[in-house]
């Protein structure tokens, strides 16, 4: 009982609050998005895309430097860690409210504007929420606090989810009305402020912090000069291949990426060589965490990293396209919030209490590897369910059955991450981790809607089941060369 009754003391009680400030946003920028993109007749293959907003998540890494060496000057009385985290989420809560006011069928440039707006302001979040978290108790309290954070964080998907098609269904019928899908999207920025609450009733991690004050402007300056030079050179490079062309598209989409990266790299460089940019905090921002890692973990500091980016291909892969699949399927909106979005949240959260106790009891390693097993091995379902005639039992099954496999991952590989983790660069560190976790998934997830177009649905939720297969290779051979210790 003493085991159990560690999740209710303060700290993990303080966490699901944030972790639900964390996971509402991400079902508005991807899933209840997908469903309100599709009732407003945009294409498969484009709805696919917007999940490349996710790619804020993705290159998080390029900012996080900022929330761990930059102080506020305002809210500085809250602290380091919550005045980032509360700026954060009031900007969520205005780009909300913007994307709440523009229609897809109409314009769709200004609601993919928004969405990567929130998608940016989300994302910081999630920076800082993770660095919080990390600082406010030892490794031995991470299994819990992470528990409570999935918890958290699955609530929200509940309400973001479930919720929010409950409310769409309720506040019109089947047909797309914009004004609809208003009042979920302002209904939502509402519930933000639980998240807003719980920052301002949370205790500032007790962690010294040196700032130097020095070449901050130039700094800041040069992280924003590089970002906005990715971003535009990313804009002015069209995709030459048609709809049809997926591989082709998928590989210069990579190209492109990696274009873009040097380019971002060439301009600090440049920065660097006329003497604007500061190089010796670029080095301690960028550099010093990259180097920290690898002289912790040497010549296996590669293969960690290769399985931190491959761990959850097949959840999000697959996951991108489920939505557009109960659509296409037959199923009605409430029907998708009554049993993917309710019953699969409360799956989820049982999946994350069950990978969160397994960690603290038997390992991070060995419980990394179970969930990996069975997350892949739940997209097979999906593909028994593609071919099997309409039932709402067999819905069910595979949610729930897809939902627990998932929230026991992601709460195994939440705990790894935090245990690869220094303390010394905890925001940079972590954010560069989940950035390389959701690189690859989510640039193969913006064509999966050309795949299902190539290859149907039981063809490619196998594949994405098949993903997964090298990523068990992996936790064995780290698991007997460079184990997290609990």
């Amino acid at each position: 009982m003493k085991k159990i009754g560690i999740f209710f003391e303060p700290k993990p009680l303080k966490m699901i609050c944030l972790g639900f400030s964390s996971g509402l946003p991400i079902l508005l920028v991807f899933s209840t998005l997908s469903v309100w993109l599709v009732k407003a007749g945009i294409s498969r293959s484009t709805v696919t895309l917007f999940s490349w907003a996710g790619f804020a998540y993705a290159f998080k890494y390029l900012w996080s430097p900022l929330v761990d060496n930059y102080k506020l000057p305002i809210l500085k009385k809250f602290g380091h860690r919550r005045s980032w985290l509360l700026l954060s989420q009031f900007l969520i809560i205005v780009a909300l409210i913007l994307t709440a006011f523009t229609d897809p069928k109409e314009s769709l440039f200004f609601t993919a504007l928004f969405i990567t707006i929130l998608a940016f302001f989300s994302a910081t979040q999630d920076i800082l929420i993770d660095a919080f978290r990390i600082e406010s108790a030892p490794q031995s309290l991470q299994g819990p606090l992470s528990s409570m954070y999935i918890a958290g964080y699955r609530v929200a998907m509940l309400v973001a989810g479930a919720g929010s098609l409950w409310l769409a269904s309720f506040f019109g019928t089947e047909i797309y009305d914009q004004n609809v899908w208003k009042k979920v999207y302002l209904i939502m920025s509402i519930f933000m402020l639980i998240g807003v609450f719980a920052t301002i009733i949370s205790d500032e991690p007790k962690l010294k912090r040196n700032f130097n004050y020095d070449n901050h402007i130039k700094f800041l300056v040069t992280v924003l000069i590089a970002v906005l030079g990715f971003i535009f050179l990313y804009s002015i490079i069209n995709n030459p291949f048609g709809k049809n062309e997926v591989f082709s598209s998928f590989l210069f989409s990579t190209v492109r990426l990696i274009i873009c990266f040097v380019f971002s790299y060439l301009i600090i460089s440049l920065l660097i060589l006329i003497e604007f940019a500061p190089k010796n905090k670029i080095t301690k921002s960028y550099m010093s965490p990259i180097l920290n890692f690898i002289n912790r973990y040497g010549k296996f500091a590669f293969l960690i990293l290769l399985l931190i980016s491959l761990y959850r291909i097949a959840d999000i892969v697959m996951g991108v396209m489920a939505n557009i699949f109960y659509l296409e399927k037959g199923y009605k909106i409430s029907e998708i919030a009554t049993y993917s979005k309710f019953f699969g949240v409360f799956a989820t959260i049982l999946g994350g209490f069950i990978g969160g106790y397994c960690s603290y009891k038997f390992g991070t390693m060995k419980s990394l590897f179970f969930g990996a097993l069975i997350a892949a091995s739940s997209n097979l379902l999906f593909a028994w369910l593609a071919i099997s005639p309409i039932s709402i039992n067999f819905l069910i099954t595979v949610i729930t059955a897809d939902n627990i496999s998932s929230g026991f991952a992601g709460a195994a590989f939440v705990i790894y991450l935090s245990g690869l983790t220094s303390i010394k660069f905890t925001a940079t560190q972590y954010a560069l981790f989940s950035s390389i976790m959701l690189f690859v998934p989510k640039l193969i997830a913006g064509y999966a809607g050309g795949w299902v177009d190539f290859m149907g649905y039981p063809y490619f939720f196998s594949l994405t089941a098949f993903l997964g297969l090298p990523v068990l290779f992996l936790i064995i051979w780290i698991s007997k060369v460079a184990p997290v210790k609990n």
